[in-house]
């Protein structure tokens, strides 16, 4: 079957789909596993909202107006999941100093992506970047930027959470600059989408 042939969904992750998300990210609810929060939030972030537990503290995140994130639903089964917020709101990005804003752009940003194991190569990254995008731009984006690399050949799979030129070029994006972050040592890049005009 290809992507066509399934019902899709992407949704923010709300308090209500917190149980997806887990599903998706963190499936044994180890407390040491990601949590997709180390890019976001300072230690002491942390800590203040999840009072010493990471899993509470991204519950807490699910409860803001902009949630972390979305996840992406095939047939109504939780597939994948796209860290996307505000830039301003995820603080270590915002005080980045490998990667910085380019213009004064109210971006959102696309920090990670995650397919849930049993599920890769199946069209799954498609249709969770153009949902991610489309509920960033449902909100009000100007524009939508993500932070991959473009490697020339199969990359380590523990960094692929930062994604691939080719798979934003396939959903629009444009490469506007590049970073001082590393990612299997190879330079990420900035690659952005910009919403239309209304």
């Amino acid at each position: 079957m290809t992507s066509t042939d399934h019902q899709w969904q992407v949704h923010p992750v709300t308090p209500e789909r917190f149980e997806d998300l887990v599903q998706v990210l963190n499936p044994t609810r180890r407390e040491k596993h990601c949590w997709c929060l180390s890019h976001r939030l300072t230690a002491a972030q942390e800590r203040e909202l999840g009072q010493g537990s990471r899993e509470q503290a991204m519950r807490t995140l699910c409860e803001r107006r902009n949630p972390p994130g979305v996840v992406a639903y095939r047939d109504g089964t939780p597939v994948g999941w796209c860290s996307i917020s505000p830039r301003a709101e995820n603080t270590k990005l915002a005080n980045s100093k490998l990667i910085r804003p380019v213009d004064e752009v109210e971006v959102w940003s696309i920090i990670c992506l995650v397919v849930r194991s049993g599920f890769r190569r199946q069209g799954v990254v498609g249709q969770l970047i153009e949902g991610a995008v489309g509920y960033a731009f449902s909100r009000g984006a100007p524009a939508v930027e993500a932070y991959p690399v473009d490697p020339q050949g199969r990359m380590d799979t523990t960094m692929a959470f930062v994604g691939t030129r080719s798979m934003f070029e396939a959903a629009g994006f444009e490469c506007i600059g590049t970073t001082k972050s590393l990612a299997s040592r190879m330079p990420r890049i900035i690659m952005r989408r910009t919403a239309e005009p209304r």
